[in-house]
């Protein structure tokens, strides 16, 4: 597993947690990369886009968005 969010990493869209950057790379469409020191927004981004996206989409696509907390 990953640990924190020194230099980037990935984060699962259906776990919300810190996964390898190999599980990144191999699974783009349920992973999101986080860049470090980020912040926090309280919104919900796509996971295959990376755009952010409306709270309703979010709610309603929990598998493939995250929410930025």
């Amino acid at each position: 597993m990953a640990k924190g969010k020194s230099g980037g990493s990935y984060r699962s869209a259906i776990s919300g947690r810190y996964v390898t950057a190999a599980h990144g790379k191999a699974s783009p469409r349920t992973t999101v990369r986080e860049a470090a020191g980020g912040g926090s927004t309280g919104t919900y981004r796509s996971a295959i886009s990376g755009r952010f996206v409306t709270t309703a989409h979010g709610k309603r696509s929990p598998n493939t968005t995250i929410k930025d907390s």
